[in-house]
């Protein structure tokens, strides 16, 4: 039986048996563990409120190698974001964030700029009034930590320069209307594009600062690339629509 210690994000959870818990963390030395934590669920349970969505600590576990679940030992928080938990935005951003994280990644798969990427966004998204947009940073630098970087100089199948009109974003780029007629792609405009290419490009404190042009459509042109890649719409995305239904503020009436 193995131990292990180190940095971890819980990123999602459900309940086993009676009182356990299944527990997903992305992780900076392991990536993506899944382990039970026993007696979870009870009132007096030693990890009391430590395995909430969200929260970064420090996790020790066992890997007994004998299953895909590790055992929790401890889990002790070092930071539990109850801003981000407390806020329906904010939820709901953070969510489709570790959404695209669990899809995305395998099982103890490591990619410690990954982790870090995560840890930053959750922090600027308990401060910022703008979490929408820190999701859009997030989402656009985690394809280029996870190898995903999507070409934007010139089309991925002919090779031309960019820009060119009607532009689409398929999973490995830019690509021309020619090249575009024979597959799928998303619509993205130059403004997207070079805001695109702005937020992945300059420093993270650059990035958050503001939201600039085509906000709007750069979150549809990765959301639809996030679809591809992981092989359906993601699942946050109807969350997402809902809250700003309900968040909506009615136009007065004259």
């Amino acid at each position: 039986m193995a131990l292990a210690r180190t940095a971890a994000v819980v990123i999602g959870s459900f309940p086993l048996g009676e009182s356990d818990r299944v527990v997903t963390f992305y992780s900076r030395e392991l990536g993506k563990v899944r382990g039970v934590a026993k007696a979870a669920r009870r009132m007096k349970s030693r990890f009391s409120g430590a395995l909430e969505l969200f929260t970064q600590g420090e996790l020790v576990l066992f890997d007994t190698g004998r299953s895909d679940l590790v055992r929790i030992d401890h889990f002790d928080v070092g930071h539990p974001f109850q801003r981000v938990r407390g806020d329906l935005e904010r939820l709901g951003q953070a969510s489709w964030m570790v959404e695209c994280v669990t899809r995305l990644t395998a099982d103890r798969d490591r990619h410690p700029a990954l982790y870090g990427l995560l840890v930053r966004s959750l922090r600027a998204m308990e401060d910022s009034s703008m979490p929408a947009w820190i999701a859009i940073c997030f989402a656009a630098r985690c394809l280029d930590a996870l190898g995903h970087r999507p070409r934007l100089d010139r089309c991925t199948e002919c090779a031309k320069a960019y820009p060119f009109p009607a532009a689409r974003l398929d999973e490995g780029g830019i690509v021309c209307e020619g090249c575009a007629a024979h597959g799928g792609g998303t619509p993205i405009s130059g403004v997207a594009a070079m805001a695109l290419h702005r937020v992945r490009s300059v420093r993270w404190e650059e990035a958050i600062s503001g939201g600039g042009q085509a906000h709007g459509e750069l979150r549809a042109v990765l959301e639809a690339h996030m679809s591809r890649l992981i092989g359906y719409p993601t699942r946050t995305t109807k969350f997402l629509r809902e809250i700003g239904r309900l968040t909506r503020v009615p136009a007065e009436r004259p």
